[in-house]
């Protein structure tokens, strides 16, 4: 059943001064951009010096209410989907709360559901503003990945990047469809919590692999189901930007519509839960999302955890 759905009012996106190109990397680690480009697409990403995932959070934030122009004590849920909060406590929302001088009377806390964070939130949101008394959300992916790099690990250490994306969101009558699932495995793809003189992203690059590509069709696939809609009703399929064989992995299966699967990990990285909304404000402002269209928005991550969600831009 078409669910009230989430209308995204504006985006913002925030990222690092500092960019780390493949050739970087190579005088740090045994590997090259070619290496590097075949085998994940990525080009350069950004990493944090004087910023944090805080900083990067809020500036984002930022972007998005200046863009949306709104009230910003209508504003009644801050969330912001991460995997490398500054604190334990208190919240990178709460931070980004104060930072802001947004209102006190406000939800604000943290989602931990690692890539598909951002998925994941639209939903809670969503359900948030309905029993609410506020007009707005604030939702946001914040990610520090660089502090999690092992540079001994050749495999993972070239994928990830810094960023910050985030989206104002109101209650819409569009039609809105959500799915969501959870599989713990800390096989594959995990990482050590705070107190850990280890702490580092541990990642089974080819176990993900298989069940990014997996899963990612049954996210596509169910949201079609859901809606009774084809691919050809699609305007675009936004992808958590993982890698860029596993998004034309997936695009092939969905023959006359690989070019509905924009790509932007060149020159981010695997952002995380930033990915998708820095996804989104990057196609806005290119143009390519319009008023009207339909997109899927489809993502997984470390847990396991993977999300899928119709929206109407």
């Amino acid at each position: 059943m078409s669910m009230q759905g989430i209308h995204i009012v504006a985006t913002g996106t925030a990222l690092p001064r500092k960019v780390v190109t493949n050739d970087d990397l190579s005088r740090i680690v045994d590997t090259s951009d070619e290496w590097i480009q075949t085998r994940t697409g990525i080009c350069q990403r950004y990493y944090c010096e004087e910023e944090t995932g805080v900083t990067l959070a809020a500036e984002a934030a930022g972007k998005a209410l200046e863009k949306a122009g709104i009230d910003r004590n209508e504003v009644g849920v801050i969330m912001v989907a991460t995997s490398t909060a500054e604190y334990s406590f208190p919240s990178t929302a709460c931070l980004v709360q104060k930072a802001l001088e947004l209102p006190t009377e406000v939800i604000a806390f943290d989602v931990s559901a690692a890539c598909a964070g951002f998925l994941y939130g639209l939903n809670i949101c969503r359900g948030l503003l309905q029993s609410g008394n506020k007009k707005y959300a604030l939702l946001i992916g914040s990610e520090q990945l660089s502090r999690l790099i092992d540079f001994k690990d050749r495999a993972s250490c070239i994928l990830f990047g810094d960023g910050a994306g985030a989206a104002v969101l109101e209650l819409s009558d569009a039609p809105f469809w959500h799915r969501a699932w959870a599989d713990g495995d800390a096989g594959p793809l995990w990482g050590k919590g705070p107190g850990y003189d280890n702490a580092k992203i541990r990642m089974d690059g080819r176990e993900v692999f298989k069940f990014a590509v997996r899963v990612l069709k049954q996210g596509i696939d169910a949201i079609l189901e859901d809606s009774g809609m084809s691919m050809e009703d699609i305007d675009y399929v936004l992808c958590h930007q993982a890698n860029k064989r596993i998004i034309e992995h997936v695009s092939k299966k969905y023959p006359d519509c690989e070019d509905k699967f924009y790509t932007n990990i060149a020159q981010y990285g695997n952002t995380s839960a930033a990915s998708i909304p820095i996804l989104i404000n990057e196609m806005t402002e290119k143009g390519l999302l319009k008023e009207g269209m339909k997109v899927i928005a489809v993502g997984f991550g470390a847990g396991f955890t993977w999300s899928s969600a119709l929206l109407t831009i």
